[in-house]
């Protein structure tokens, strides 16, 4: 069977070779490309005319709506796949009216994903359907834009790769909120097993984040979000204490839902 091809548009560097690597092995899907911008994206799907564009919507350069707008005007046969953390009825709304044939949440396992664009290239669903498909673990999406809103607000941009690791550790405190007293022991090492990668760079990452977010001085943006204890200047919280003042927000939000 001849290979369909991908082309991959996501934040990272990282994130589209770690995607490019299951494709590659697990697969008779071929990468033809990969790119964390927007504008160069244009002209490679141009010339590559690949069978499945994969876009995230927060990415350098034009945005992935942008994208998927450009593309659709090139009236190639590519599907355009959206696969990103941020999910909302209005996002839904403007992703599949720009163009896109399938929105997908993360995180989503590789063998859903794999199963999915299966079904899109073999055209067993409508966008309708797709839409539906979308929604569902409707708990689990509505978390992870939550706590995405949050990391946004307080200036911690989503293409670094604390941003995934700290949205990962408050969905397991959230889940279990007696992690937070085995951080090091559990809660990095359990990010890292499933980012491939060792607990201290988890660690390291995290920390990094929270100093971005501290850096860009929105102190008062983040003491309203958190509503818990306020910070002053320079002061900023540990890993933990972020992680655990974000899941507790989650946890009274969910109590008075």
């Amino acid at each position: 069977m001849q290979k369909r091809t991908i082309f991959l548009l996501q934040p990272t560097k990282e994130a589209n070779e770690q995607l490019a690597k299951q494709f590659n092995e697990q697969t008779d899907f071929e990468i033809v490309g990969m790119t964390t911008d927007g504008i160069s994206a244009i002209s490679a799907i141009a010339d590559k005319k690949p069978s499945i564009l994969i876009t995230e919507l927060v990415v350098s350069g034009y945005d992935g709506l942008s994208v998927v707008r450009r593309v659709k005007e090139m009236k190639l046969n590519t599907k355009i796949i959206i696969l990103t953390a941020f999910c909302s009825d209005e996002i839904l709304s403007r992703a599949l009216g720009a163009g896109a044939d399938y929105f997908i949440a993360k995180p989503i396992e590789f063998s859903a994903l794999r199963e999915r664009l299966e079904d899109i290239v073999n055209e067993r669903v409508e966008p309708q359907v797709q839409m539906q498909n979308s929604q569902a673990g409707f708990h689990q999406v509505s978390l992870d834009e939550k706590i995405s809103k949050i990391f946004i607000n307080v200036g911690i941009p989503p293409h670094i790769k604390g941003y995934s690791f700290l949205r990962e550790g408050v969905k397991m405190a959230v889940n279990d909120p007696e992690i937070i007293n085995n951080i090091t022991k559990k809660l990095y090492p359990s990010i890292g097993e499933k980012y491939n990668t060792t607990p201290s760079k988890v660690e390291r990452a995290i920390r990094h984040a929270i100093e971005v977010a501290w850096n860009r001085g929105r102190i008062e943006s983040i003491n309203n979000i958190l509503g818990v204890r306020a910070y002053i200047g320079a002061e900023k919280p540990t890993n933990g204490e972020f992680i655990a003042l974000v899941a507790d927000k989650m946890l009274l939000e969910k109590d008075v839902r």
